[in-house]
């Protein structure tokens, strides 16, 4: 039987591709933090009689991450699932700078580890694929003063720069980047970022998500992005000036300037 590891696999995309591949006949380690989450997400997919085995680690710490990649050395999946990852609904000047390293850790850390620890040994046995959960946002900064964008953004560079070396080319390997646009998971709730404004027509289903990453991936693409609509999305955050995508983004900033430490608002410079 085929083989798969999924990072944040109780909930969202995570979940969605830990049901996608138990029906098709993947056996299954998911990775999540909390050990009943995982037991009963484990209970409810082992009814499609497949293989499931769970590991408890919080992928934002250094504990966690070692815990998953000696896993991983031990047995090297024929499919990793790198969709761990959070966001932070306070704006970066006035965030927590604990939470910022948080996230760089979970969002950029473990897709450098994880993907470190597998991809040599599928070169040498000539088979295997990674996909790295990134996002449409990976093409520009759709939220401002947020770094969510930014560690996508890496993501998508990472996966790219080591899908298109020759090495990986020559070896059967398949490394993608998935670009999912708003997606109806926990992630936005958890961030406590106001969504109410995001239309109806731009909420995409964790299903349809993966259902396309895998076709996708199946078709040998580098980059998935599901739907015509996140295609031109990115086409548009891609070519066009930064000035008018900036129009149309997500401001988490307070709307009036912060505060100095003696009080006063900083200056403006409306050159800038």
């Amino acid at each position: 039987m085929p083989t798969a590891v999924i990072t944040g696999a109780t909930s969202g995309l995570g979940l969605a591709f830990a049901t996608h591949l138990a029906r098709t006949g993947h056996d299954l380690t998911l990775i999540a933090r909390t050990e009943e989450d995982l037991e009963e997400t484990a209970a409810r997919l082992r009814r499609s009689d497949r293989r499931v085995t769970t590991l408890a680690a919080d992928l934002a710490t250094d504990a966690g991450s070692r815990r998953l990649t000696d896993s991983l050395a031990e047995n090297v999946p024929d499919l990793l699932v790198n969709n761990a990852g959070i966001a932070l609904s306070a704006p970066f000047p006035i965030g927590d700078l604990g939470a910022e390293e948080t996230l760089l850790r979970l969002n950029i850390g473990c897709v450098l580890r994880t993907t470190r620890t597998v991809l040599p040994v599928m070169m040498r046995r000539g088979s295997g694929a990674i996909v790295n959960v990134a996002s449409v946002a990976a093409y520009g900064p759709t939220w401002l003063g947020s770094t969510y964008p930014a560690s996508k953004s890496w993501v998508l560079a990472f996966t790219e720069s080591v899908a298109r070396s020759a090495p990986v080319r020559s070896s059967g390997v398949r490394v993608m980047a998935l670009l999912p646009g708003y997606v109806r998971t926990a992630l936005h709730q958890r961030a406590g970022l106001e969504i109410d404004h995001v239309p109806r027509w731009m909420w995409l289903s964790s299903e349809r998500v993966v259902a396309a990453a895998l076709h996708d991936l199946a078709g040998g693409r580098l980059i998935s992005i599901p739907s015509r609509r996140y295609r031109a999305c990115a086409w548009g955050l891609r070519h066009l000036p930064r000035t008018l995508t900036t129009a149309f983004s997500l401001d988490l900033a307070p709307e009036r300037p912060l505060s100095r430490p003696g009080g006063t608002a900083p200056s403006v410079d409306a050159g800038t």
